[in-house]
């Protein structure tokens, strides 16, 4: 009996390919990836849009001085996203696809603060200490669930289970 199960333990462990890792496509100087590639095998945690926390709360209710400016705002959001991916075993790291809401800034003339977004965004996401980089979309609509939000980011994260 002990002769035929090292050979079959052999014979599935060489037939059971390993783990492919994620794909990332794209320029390297780029802060986002064109593609990204999940390999069968990874768990997907699918994250809802994240708004930001209340970070003045002197300020009147529902203005963006409530919530901040466009780059506190994503700040806030990130952190929030990171907490919850951090409860799931996950890291920023592994965000691979992230879609964002940027409500008009007041203060320009109603346009997006993309580069706000962006000051926030290359915190977290493309530099030196975390260098992955997610798929993703950034879209400028009219509102969101309360006055003076401007950002809402929603993230799917890939991790291989343990």
């Amino acid at each position: 009996m002990r002769r035929l199960a090292l050979p079959t333990v052999l014979a599935v462990l060489i037939a059971t390919p390993a783990a492919a890792e994620i794909k990332r496509v794209g320029s390297e100087t780029s802060p986002i990836a064109s593609a990204v590639v999940v390999p069968a095998g990874y768990d997907i945690i699918y994250v809802s849009g994240i708004t930001p926390p209340v970070t003045n709360p002197e300020a009147p209710e529902g203005t963006p001085r409530e919530f901040g400016d466009t780059k506190t705002q994503t700040i806030g959001v990130i952190e929030r996203i990171k907490a919850i991916l951090e409860s799931q075993g996950a890291s920023l790291g592994d965000v691979v696809m992230m879609r964002v809401l940027l409500v008009g800034d007041p203060a320009l003339e109603g346009r997006m603060d993309f580069a706000g977004m962006m000051e926030g965004y290359r915190q977290y996401f493309a530099n030196a200490d975390q260098p992955n980089r997610p798929a993703r979309i950034t879209s400028q609509v009219s509102a969101l669930v309360a006055p003076g939000m401007m950002v809402e980011i929603e993230v799917q994260a890939a991790v291989k289970p343990d």
